[in-house]
């Protein structure tokens, strides 16, 4: 029976969200076949924060077949990062790491995300913007579909049924964060983001060509982003209590920001004959992380999962390695090959892997500032309550194992400074990340790397296969 005007119809997989996590999990499935549906509630363009791309992006956008719509784009291209970090300063080139064509981007995430999503409608998936997800459905405790309306207008409502269901809708979390509530945030890294767009800025000049910069200070630490429109991204992380203590005492949001950039030489002098051509926008980065990424029915990916501090670049990485491995994962279910609970450990397991190894980094990250007496840089490194609900033994183990599931190496002795810390020694005092930014994690995609005697392949056949 055809479908009424406006009417969405039944799918094997819905995918809530069209960010990169979704659009990410949506394009491989469909690609495999799948009948897919995406439903986002904004209409893209849409803004987005988040412009500085992780090494491993590159990689993800391989996979998708989507990287020569991003390169003919004409993002700036990023080469690496520079970091002045305490008393020290790393350029840290991305052409030091093993293989050729080593580089991310910059990018304007509106345009960023909109070219992802148009490449998953080129590929099949059926994508409806401007839908919202009021609730999803459990039947006999099974997520089986899901109630949606049209954004700005909810007396245009439906139910749509699938056979699974991938939240990628962001912070918001349909799923994890309003119906199964199991969203734990940090005790750390409870920071505000405060950023602003200029023009006419000097030439950067720090690090490799397109590179992002980061300045600690006192009370946090400022970014800056060149972009290809000619503008430069300049943003301020610091702590909550001492952002609502600087608000009161200057007089605003914009007047903390433009303190901060005053504080930094570097970036004093490039706004000096600039001009603000944005409004100061600001977020709060509390960083959290779901107790379980799946259930019966349902994945969990991106934002939606976990939300980590922006200090290493880690949203977009996490939310294409996180499609990914939702793709391969959801795909076995589908196929019947491996039980469902399997498939699920799988996932929950990988996910939670490269999570967690990334929140071990920035926190080894913040105390290796040198100015270790700052209520900020304290507060940025995990408690022994943080420490409770992660297998942070689990992934020291991994980061010890195998540097080659992340190319993020530590100065010498750092591992066995990190591993008293973990121990509870906080004796141990890290050493700086020295190459850091780059996450260019392998995937699970062999026998040797298997986990639970799973490995996932994406290409020439996308799903999950068994050790011998």
């Amino acid at each position: 029976m055809a479908k009424k005007a406006g009417e969405i119809a039944d799918c094997q997989v819905l995918v809530i969200g069209g960010g990169p996590a979704g659009a990410t999990v949506s394009t491989l499935l469909s690609k495999r076949g799948y009948k897919v549906t995406l439903l986002e509630r904004e209409h893209f363009p849409r803004y987005h924060i988040g412009e500085s791309l992780s090494i491993s992006c590159f990689r993800a956008m391989e996979v998708l077949g989507v990287k020569d719509k991003v390169e003919a784009h004409g993002f700036m291209r990023k080469n690496g990062s520079y970091y002045a970090w305490g008393d020290e300063e790393w350029d840290l080139p991305f052409s030091h790491l093993p293989g050729e064509d080593n580089h991310s981007w910059q990018v304007i995430r509106s345009e960023f995300d909109q070219i992802l999503l148009e490449h998953a409608k080129s590929e099949g998936v059926e994508v409806h913007e401007g839908v919202s997800v009021k609730e999803v459905h459990f039947e006999n405790g099974r997520a089986s579909s899901a109630t949606w309306f049209r954004t700005g207008d909810d007396s245009e409502t439906g139910t749509v049924s699938f056979d699974i269901v991938v939240d990628a809708s962001g912070r918001n979390g349909v799923l994890g964060n309003r119906q199964i509530k199991d969203r734990r945030f940090h005790d750390v890294f409870r920071n505000i983001a405060v950023w602003g767009y200029w023009k006419d800025t000097p030439p950067l000049d720090l690090g490799p060509e397109g590179a992002i910069a980061v300045f600690s200070r006192e009370n946090g630490w400022l970014w800056a982003i060149p972009l290809h429109d000619g503008t430069l991204s300049i943003g301020l992380v610091t702590g909550k209590d001492g952002y609502q203590a600087d608000h009161k005492r200057l007089g605003g949001r914009e007047a903390v920001y433009m303190d901060a950039i005053e504080s930094c030489p570097q970036l004093a002098a490039l706004v000096k004959p600039a001009e603000l051509v944005s409004e100061v926008k600001s977020e709060t980065d509390y960083s959290y992380v779901a107790d379980s990424f799946t259930g019966p029915g349902y994945f969990l990916i991106g934002d939606a999962a976990c939300f980590l501090d922006p200090l290493l670049s880690t949203g977009v990485h996490l939310a294409t390695f996180s499609g990914m491995l939702a793709a391969a994962t959801v795909s076995a279910i589908l196929q019947g090959e491996i039980p469902e609970e399997e498939c699920q450990a799988f996932f929950q397991t990988a996910y939670r892997q490269a999570y967690e190894r990334l929140l071990l980094l920035v926190s080894v990250f913040y105390e290796s500032y040198r100015g270790k007496e700052s209520h900020f840089y304290k507060a940025q490194t995990l408690t022994r309550e943080d420490r409770k609900g992660l297998r942070l033994h689990d992934a020291f183990l991994n980061i010890i194992a195998g540097t080659e599931d992340l190319v993020d190496v530590t100065t010498e002795g750092a591992y066995e400074r990190l591993a008293a810390r973990l121990r509870g020694d906080e004796g141990g005092s890290p050493a700086p990340i020295s190459n850091h930014n780059t996450h260019k994690e392998k995937l699970p995609e062999s026998p040797e790397s298997a986990i639970g005697g799973l490995y996932m392949t994406l290409e020439p056949e996308l799903g999950l296969h068994r050790t011998a």
